[in-house]
Parts: C-alpha cells; structure tokens; sequence
C-alpha cells in the first residue's frame, strides 16, 4: 500500500502516563506493525528517561515534519516541546499540563497547515488538565475548539470508536447520565448523523452508509411506555434523516444491536450516550479499537484507553491501541487524498 507524503503528529499525552511508553514500543516494532512514518511532538528527555527505565536502545532525534520521514527509519524523531519538569513515570503532576496543552496544540497546527497528514493523540489525564485552568470536558470538545478558532467556522465534533468488529457513536459524550435526556435533542442527532454520513464517505470510502440509530430507553420506551424520548426525539430526527437520503434506521433497542448478526446490518452504531456506544466497542475490541473524532478539518485518531499511570515505565503496557491508530489514521489520510484527487 502507497505511503502517505507526510508523517503523522503523535503527541505525547500525559508525560506521567504511558504515552512515551507505547510511543517508544510502537516505533520499536516499526518494521513488523506496518504504521507510517510519526513525528512525537513532547519532550525527547522524558522519552529518553523512559527509553532508560524500560531498557530500550532506541535514538530519539529532535526533527521537524519536513526531516521526519528520513530520519524515521533509524532514529524516532521528536518536535521538542519540553516539559519544564522532572517527570516521574505513574506519579502526574499539574506542572506538566502546560506541555501536554502544547503539545496538542502543536499537532493540530501542523496538520491544518498541511504539514502533518494527521493527528494521533496519546492519553491525556482531564484532572491534571483541570487543576491547571482546562475548561474542555475532554480532547474532543478541545480538538473542535482549536479547529474553530483556527478556520472561524463552527465544528461538530463527533467522537467514534472504530474497531474492526464495530463502529460505535455517542450522541452525547462527556456528560453525567442524569444530563443526558435534557441534551439529547432532535437537532443533535440530525446534525451528528449528518456528520457521520459524511465522514464515512469521504474518509471511510463507504458508498452509502446505513446507521443504526439505538434507542434511549430499555426496548427503545416501548412506545413511550418505558420513556417518550424514542417516540417523541429520537424518531422523528431518524424521518429527516431519511428524507435527505441518508440511510438511517430505528430507533433500535440497545440490547439487540451488538450481536454478530445484528452488526453485519448496519456500518455505525448512533448511540445516545457514552457508555451505550464504548461499552460495546470496547468489549468488542479493548486492544485494536481506536477513537476518531469526525467533522474536523483535520484527521484525528487516538488509542482507546487511558493514561494508565500504573503501568507506566512497567515494560508491561502494550501498544496495539496505538499502533491501530496510527494505522488508520494514514489509512484515512490516504482515503481522504484519494478523494480529493477524485474530486478535482
């Protein structure tokens, strides 16, 4: 399969977590996982630090996205953007926070100035970032927020978990369950599904996506028996759907919609909360699935799990995720040229 012609942006994630530990592991296997060529934007002495306590011989060579790809193959290359602190792994601390920030920050300029083909972030730690003034529920709604001010137009992020057994969204993300019914509103799941269709086009190479819409309630209110909003929200935003071509059905109850015959129907799963989407996404595929955020001008992918401070510095926290995401992400990046060219 063709490379792509630029490097992907991996940022470190929590330098306290086990980012540099899979970074470092994901570059290690570089010649047998088949990822593209990264450039890990953080701090090279925190990597070389981890590189030490892992005992792993590895050359961290500080680069930029236009040297990335040659120096790749021998050295992993690093964008510096250093900590100011003594990392310890598995112990985080609010004085990293303005680096794990940066670092974000970095790679989502490098990819709208055309300079990387993608974002990949690692895992980052909300309550360290809170404790330094964050004010996002998570990466997501950041992502949408760096993309809006950078091309002043309003983004919707949707946030997918895609492994190779499902593809699941939640309507609504980062929210206490009690929030949930008050959020979920018509114009939410239009504009969402709106999104995914899209996306899935455009970057997936799905000619005509068909999403299964889950229900809120147990057996999707049962008519408004067990909850109205199946009946009165969820229902009638699935009839705009469809009136604009868009092949979305249900609302279905969530219960039935994750056996294997039931996924062989439909691309995406549309759930309405968090849970309902990742609980089966992850029981599905903890190691192998990766989290894309759609409807953002740039590609984002990200390992499906945490920042796992007890593994950290270990040698025991494996990379899969990882790897699964820088993979799709150059997957997308090259469906997304394709398409381009197609279009032009």
């Amino acid at each position: 399969m063709k490379q792509i012609d630029r490097p992907l942006a991996l940022t470190q994630g929590d330098p306290a977590g086990i980012g540099p530990d899979i970074a470092l592991a994901a570059w290690a296997g570089r010649k047998s996982n088949g990822i593209a060529p990264f450039i890990f934007i953080g701090d090279p002495a925190v990597l070389a630090a981890r590189a030490r306590l892992l005992d792993l011989d590895i050359q961290i060579k500080e680069a930029d996205p236009a040297s990335a790809i040659s120096t790749f193959e021998n050295a992993l290359p690093v964008l510096p953007i250093p900590v100011g602190f003594d990392v310890a792994a598995g112990q985080p601390h609010v004085a990293t926070a303005a680096s794990t920030i940066s670092a974000i920050e970095t790679a989502v300029r490098l990819s709208l100035a055309g300079e990387t083909a993608a974002v990949v972030t690692n895992p980052i730690a909300k309550s360290v970032l809170y404790e330094a003034g964050f004010k996002f529920p998570g990466h997501t709604e950041f992502l949408a927020d760096l993309a809006q001010r950078a091309t002043g137009r309003a983004v919707l992020p949707v946030m997918m978990l895609a492994g190779p057994k499902l593809r699941a969204i939640p309507v609504t993300i980062h929210i206490p369950i009690t929030d949930v019914p008050s959020a979920l509103t018509h114009d939410l799941i239009v504009e969402t599904c709106r999104v995914t269709h899209a996306e899935l086009k455009v970057r997936f190479g799905i000619a005509n996506p068909r999403l299964a819409v889950a229900g809120l309630n147990p057996h999707a209110g049962e008519d408004g028996t067990m909850g109205i909003e199946d009946r009165d929200i969820i229902a009638p935003a699935i009839s705009v759907l469809r009136g604009e071509g868009i092949n979305a059905f249900g609302p279905l109850p969530a219960d039935t919609m994750f056996h294997d015959e039931a996924r062989g129907r439909y691309d995406v799963a549309i759930c309405m909360y968090h849970d309902q989407a990742l609980i089966p996404a992850k029981a599905l595929g903890f190691d192998d699935s990766v989290n894309v955020t759609l409807g953002l001008p740039f590609i984002r992918t990200s390992p499906d799990h945490g920042t796992a401070f007890g593994l950290a510095g270990q040698g025991i926290a494996r990379e899969t995720s990882l790897v699964a995401a820088l993979k799709l992400a150059s997957e997308l990046a090259r469906e997304l040229a394709q398409h381009s060219g197609n279009a032009s």
